[in-house]
């Protein structure tokens, strides 16, 4: 069952503040407001796919079936009827005994950069965009992920490769 739907926020992509991926409500309330810029206080922006920038052609096409580059990425957020819920990374199933919610790729912002840091989501294999959106404003921004050998043990994972993601219920 769908409760909230609406667009993934963040920090911008090359400050520092906030790291999370937030799914903010396409329908928002309004509490006491000011409209003036405040000098002093946090910022949210929405979210860009930046899969064309990671050299992926057509914008992450073979991935997600279609090219997400620069669009803005909607949200969701759901309730299950089971008690637990968990993601997993590096996995596209679910473990004997688990309910399969959904599927995907591994997402966070740029590995490099100095500025804001973020936390992984696992973005749907049938990922969508908002409609008419084909800015590139550069809000919070969404890369694949890539496993690198090293401290990650390489077999089972191979240096470079996108890591899938399961979300799971129990």
């Amino acid at each position: 069952m769908q409760y909230v739907t609406g667009y993934v926020g963040g920090n911008t992509y090359n400050t520092p503040g906030a790291v999370d991926y937030l799914c903010l409500s396409s329908e928002p309330l309004w509490g006491a407001f000011n409209d003036s810029a405040a000098i002093y206080s946090a910022k949210i922006y929405g979210t860009e796919y930046q899969f064309g920038e990671q050299g992926y052609v057509n914008g992450g096409s073979a991935f997600f079936g279609q090219d997400l580059m620069d669009h803005d990425a909607p949200c969701a957020v759901c309730h299950t009827s089971r008690q637990a819920t968990l993601m997993i990374p590096g996995r596209n199933e679910c473990y004997p005994g688990w309910t399969k919610e959904y599927s995907g790729y591994l997402a966070t912002t740029l590995t490099y950069s100095t500025y804001s840091g973020s936390s992984y989501v696992c973005l749907d294999e049938q990922s969508e965009s908002e409609p008419g959106d084909f800015r590139d404003d550069n809000g919070k921004l969404l890369y694949l992920t890539e496993a690198i050998c090293g401290s990650l043990r390489c077999p089972p994972y191979v240096n470079n490769r996108e890591l899938t993601c399961v979300v799971c219920s129990k």
